[in-house]
């Protein structure tokens, strides 16, 4: 299960996520960051209550941040250490600004 909660204030989109991001819910997360992405420049992704990230959820990630990329900037906050690990494993705190 995946809750997100998102914020959009000016040009800037917050969505905190908690639970799950997985085959089952990054559909869910997929919509909802393109839905908002079309009217910012900035987006912010907090991680804090995040306890699992699948492929699934990883490829959202990477297609966010294409398309962040040419119109402005995309960062994720609050990565816990199981997450920071399988981003470092993948290769996206290459790709990823992660604060």
């Amino acid at each position: 299960m995946l809750n997100i909660t998102k914020k959009i204030e000016n040009e800037t989109a917050v969505f905190e996520l908690e639970g799950r991001l997985d085959t089952v819910t990054s559909p869910d997360l997929e919509n909802e960051l393109r839905a908002a992405m079309e009217s910012v420049r900035t987006l912010i992704l907090d991680f804090e209550k995040l306890s699992y990230i699948s492929s699934a959820g990883l490829r959202v990630l990477l297609s966010a941040q294409k398309i962040m990329n040419g119109k402005g900037e995309m960062k994720v906050l609050h990565v816990n250490n199981t997450i920071m690990e399988i981003f470092e494993v993948t290769g996206f705190t290459e790709v990823l600004t992660i604060e």
